[in-house]
């Protein structure tokens, strides 16, 4: 695959190259080969990048699967047709957009979708013929997000960057593209090998987390009482996590709320009681509009050049993103997980709307820059403390997360709120995490250990059939690390309680092969040295 064109355009000038050169102040050079192309920039003095991309011939056939990794976490990231189009916020009426800021979660306010067959990603992707896999990865994310187009009805890859107004002087490095062509653990081995991402280190996490019952409504007595559940059955996960609902509004972590009298740390010294791990949840770089922190602290709020704080989202009572580079907003986070670990003694911490620190670039750093050192300001934070990231851009986040979400929130029906459903590609819904887990499942123990969200297996407060809740259950346990339920075990009966054993022994390693047919994803799996299979409507 050889360059056909490239576009740069600075505050100075605008060009179509194809080889080495200058032009003002800046200087690129270019490699190309069948299997690699990096541009590099250089400026003598600051120049300004305002657009930066480069497109290849590709003859794509009718019967190609396509896959681009999504932008963050919670993103719908899954193999599609040639002429597939990809779903955005156009047809949603901007005064909603603008009043829930639906633009925040996702990429729809800095990147361009376009029409059937012209479908766009982040940092890696691929193109699949049977069992040959063709990968397009990007080495170059630490300056800044590679957004891959795939135009299939134009027979192109565009590469672009995310960098319109970065400033920059000396070297400044654009792409670096790798193409791979192989069976799928050969590209993916070869990938991460680049990439120089040491192999995740822990094994597979089983556990609970308080979500997907009770949601926030979560208390000191529903705490002991599903703690109880496992104590009553003998079960003895892992992991037993307390999620968002225990903090006085999101960004007081200090300040628990008046269903906590007894504060974090009694919480904490009860599940490790009951022979479990503590784990915790935190959205670091966020704070609700009626938190105190906002209330006090209105400088660590991120802003733009005009001065004007950034909401990420609709959440809770709205909220905005903060300032990672405020060193007093610095301190508070140091503080925070001080406590949170040594104090209280949380062993997991699962840190999540974690895009909340890359709203926007920089002057001086681009998106993906800000991201990064966001990443490496909580390894630092958390040190050998286990993180369980979410909501997050997930290169930023390989081989710097123990753990991470690679799909959006699941929910007690199919498909979602239908009222959501519509909008964003980040909204809550089962049946695309499980596509999620499924399709980037190449990334477990690779980048991290992934977490494809919770199984429900109970009866009650569950639009789910039991059917998909056990199909649910089986795909996390085949393609996940992280095998985490919100149901109180102690209410199963023995035929839960037999799913539930089951699954600890499923893995990644009894996976036969997964193949869309007929508007159906088949997966086939060994268990019990017996084959079977999985027909899942998509």
């Amino acid at each position: 695959m050889r360059l056909a064109n490239i576009q740069l355009t600075t505050g100075d000038f605008y060009v179509g190259v194809s080889e080495n050169g200058r032009c003002g102040r800046v200087s690129w050079e270019i490699e190309n080969s069948d299997a690699r192309f990096t541009l590099r920039l250089h400026s003598e003095g600051e120049s300004v990048l305002r657009h930066v991309g480069a497109s290849f011939a590709f003859p794509f056939e009718k019967h190609d699967r396509l896959f681009l990794n999504g932008y963050q976490s919670w993103s719908d990231s899954h193999e599609r047709g040639v002429r597939d189009k990809l779903h955005s916020l156009e047809h949603v009426p901007r005064r909603l957009v603008e009043k829930y800021s639906l633009d925040r979660y996702g990429d729809n306010r800095f990147v361009r979708y376009g029409p059937a067959g012209h479908q766009h990603g982040f940092t890696y992707g691929y193109v699949r013929r049977g069992e040959e896999f063709i990968l397009f990865g990007s080495l170059a994310e630490e300056s800044g997000f590679t957004v891959i187009r795939f135009d299939a009805a134009d027979n192109l890859i565009r590469l672009e960057k995310d960098c319109g107004g970065h400033h920059f002087s000396g070297d400044y490095p654009v792409f670096d593209l790798v193409i791979l062509r192989g069976k799928e653990n050969e590209v993916f081995d070869e990938y991460f090998r680049l990439l120089d991402i040491p192999p995740a280190k822990h094994g597979k996490l089983t556990g609970y987390t308080s979500w997907y019952n009770l949601y926030e409504n979560i208390s000191e007595e529903s705490i002991e009482k599903d703690l109880a559940g496992f104590r009553h059955t003998g079960q003895k996960p892992d992991v037993f996590q307390i999620d968002d609902g225990y903090e006085n509004a999101v960004g007081d972590w200090l300040v628990p709320n008046e269903r906590f009298p007894h504060g974090m740390k009694a919480a904490a010294d009860q599940i490790r009681e009951s022979g479990m791990l503590p784990g915790i949840w935190l959205a670091p770089f966020a704070a609700e509009k009626k938190s105190i922190l906002v209330r006090e602290h209105p400088d660590w709020l991120l802003r733009d050049e005009n001065g004007e704080s950034q909401p990420g989202g609709c959440n809770w009572s709205g909220f905005y993103g903060l300032d990672i580079y405020n060193e007093e907003f610095r301190a508070y986070l140091k503080k925070v997980f001080d406590t949170v670990i040594r104090e209280w003694g949380y062993g997991l911490l699962k840190l999540d709307f974690l895009y909340a620190a890359c709203l926007i670039p920089r002057r001086d750093k681009t998106r993906a820059q800000v991201m990064y050192d966001g990443m490496r300001l909580l390894r630092e934070l958390a040190g050998d403390t286990l993180i369980l990231g979410c909501g997050v851009p997930l290169a930023p986040a390989f081989g710097l997360v123990d753990y991470c979400r690679i799909g959006c929130d699941m929910t007690l029906n199919w498909l979602g709120d239908r009222i959501m459903r519509p909008l964003h590609r980040e909204v809550p819904s089962t049946r695309n995490t499980l596509l999620n887990t499924v399709y980037r499942r190449q990334l477990d123990g690779r980048a991290f250990r992934s977490d494809p969200d919770v199984f429900l297996l109970r009866d009650d407060n569950m639009k789910l059939t039991r059917r998909q809740r056990e199909t649910l259950a089986v795909v996390n346990a085949l393609f996940g690390a992280v095998c985490f339920t919100s149901d109180n075990v102690g209410d199963y009966d023995p035929d839960k309680r037999a799913v539930y054993d089951r699954l600890k022994k499923l893995s990644r390693d009894d996976v036969l092969g997964v193949e869309p047919h007929r508007g159906r994803l088949i997966i086939r799996y060994r268990e019990d040295g017996k084959k079977k299979k999985l027909s899942i409507p998509v």
